[in-house]
């Protein structure tokens, strides 16, 4: 699926997207949250905090602060690497796979065209 929208479409829909997401309940997360979150449950696996860091290209420490809110919501969970205990794999949870589920569905309903052809009547 292929959707090409103007730039004041993409940001009606990302405006769209954030206004339905801070209305309801439940986490309100900061873009480097958000793109952790992608990373981990878009990414195959495994994800260490060092990968993560690198891919997002920041420090670990802010890698680490946005795991920290993202597992206090159970959207993610780490786990020492049992190869290499010095090392913490951050795994998916179904809490967080049920919230980003949600929230592509906010982001279809957001996008002009996109709701009407993937949504069931």
């Amino acid at each position: 699926m292929s959707v090409s929208l103007s730039m004041r479409e993409a940001l009606e829909m990302w405006r769209g997207t954030l206004v339905e997401s801070v209305r309801r309940d439940g986490p309100d997360l900061s873009a480097r949250q958000m793109a952790v979150l992608m990373m981990v449950y878009l990414d195959p696996p495994p994800h260490t905090v060092r990968g993560l860091a690198e891919r997002l290209r920041v420090g670990k420490p802010a890698v680490t602060r946005a795991l920290d809110t993202l597992a206090k919501f159970d959207l993610v969970r780490r786990k020492v690497d049992e190869l290499d205990r010095r090392s913490v794999l951050v795994q998916r949870t179904v809490p967080g796979s049920v919230w980003l589920s949600e929230f592509a569905d906010l982001v279809a309903q957001s996008t002009p065209g996109v709701a009407e052809t993937t949504r069931p009547q």
